[in-house]
């Protein structure tokens, strides 16, 4: 057997405020006076000068605002890297996403692209990349995608919503400064907080898992509970605790896979625009038949927090539309793989797809 030998992100900070190292560790990585560090930034931090005041820019460095009411596009990503080359006369020093999961897939993705000819939308897929991306740091302000640390960007394309999974996409550098995450809005920590949730519950239920995989996952899924459902726990405790569970659930899928919620939430996300957290809350609270000790602590934290999910999303579609829906779902084969067994296309059939979709 040839186990794979996966890459890791090789330098990582963690500790509140450590954000204010980020000049420091940019300064030995600049290439010169015409090759600018890049800062990817969620859009909501405009004007937000706790932050951006504390990005130090220097020569023909920049900061770009990304808006993040949309998931990334392939055309968005091509481009954010067609500016970069008619902008600047040599490759970026680096890239920098600051923000959630939308800013580092962003980030990741930019950073790729700049190495690699073509479209994005050609390394959709696994492994298709060839060439290593420039340096790239994933700052998150928000805790529970884990794509501070996984091995995909994840873009919808003109076909299909799909990750650029390689061995080049993890960042070089990581800070977690779980300070960045204090305002996050209430009903957005919960949904990025579930992406985390439902992370552990489908590798450590998936037929991929493995004892690295596994260690990981456990310790995710503890803190999980920890923070959504008792009440001992301060905001900063919690802020750091979610950011720790972020970190150990993308370990626990870099090293397996993700499983049912996350394949047809990319469906969703296709078809509806739905972004990624909710959609995987709106697919998971309907999966009792495949993680029932899972969607019932899942739904004993919505209940706690009174999350309302949107119901009814599937009601109008048309045959075609819901056909889309599952074409996608069902491409993403590793996922079922994972969730169900080598036999998974006996298991989970259009006609099942088709149900549960409707169920939302």
């Amino acid at each position: 057997m040839i186990y794979k030998n996966y890459p890791m992100v090789s330098n990582v900070v963690f500790g509140r405020g450590s954000f204010d190292q980020l000049e420091e560790i940019l300064a030995s990585k600049r290439k010169g006076r015409n090759a600018p560090f890049i800062f990817y930034v969620d859009d909501v931090f405009k004007g937000n000068h706790w932050l951006t005041s504390r990005i130090t820019l220097s020569y023909k460095d920049k900061i770009i605002y990304v808006p993040t009411k949309e998931e990334p596009r392939t055309e968005q990503i091509d481009q954010l890297v067609e500016d970069v080359i008619l902008e600047f006369s040599e490759l970026p020093s680096g890239i920098i996403g600051i923000g959630g999961g939308i800013v580092m897939d962003v980030a990741k993705a930019v950073s790729l692209m700049l190495t690699n000819k073509g479209e994005s939308k050609d390394y959709q897929g696994w492994d298709l990349i060839k060439h290593p991306a420039i340096y790239h740091v994933g700052i998150p302000t928000i805790s529970g995608t884990g794509a501070e640390v996984s091995r995909t960007t994840i873009l919808t394309g003109p076909v299909r919503k799909l990750g650029i999974n390689s061995d080049y996409t993890p960042f070089d550098q990581v800070i977690l400064d779980p300070e960045l995450t204090k305002d996050v809005p209430r009903d957005q920590w919960f949904y990025t907080g579930m992406d985390c949730f439902v992370h552990c519950v489908e590798s450590l239920n998936g037929t991929y898992l493995n004892a690295f995989s596994e260690s990981y996952g456990e310790k995710a899924f503890e803190l999980c509970k920890e923070i959504f459902l008792e009440n001992s726990l301060s905001d900063e405790e919690a802020q750091d605790k979610l950011m720790m569970a972020s970190w150990h659930g993308g370990m626990s899928i870099a090293y397996s896979q993700v499983g049912v919620a996350h394949a047809m939430s990319y469906g969703l996300g296709y078809l509806l625009g739905i972004k990624h957290g909710i959609g995987n809350c709106i697919v998971f609270d309907h999966l009792e038949d495949y993680y029932p000790e899972g969607v019932t602590i899942f739904k004993q934290m919505k209940a706690k927090h009174n999350i309302e999910l949107p119901q009814g999303i599937c009601a109008d579609l048309d045959d075609d539309q819901l056909n889309t829906m599952i074409d996608v779902a069902l491409s993403l084969e590793p996922l079922w793989e994972n969730a169900i067994g080598k036999n998974w296309k006996t298991v989970m059939t259009r006609q099942k797809l088709l149900e549960l979709y409707k169920k939302m």
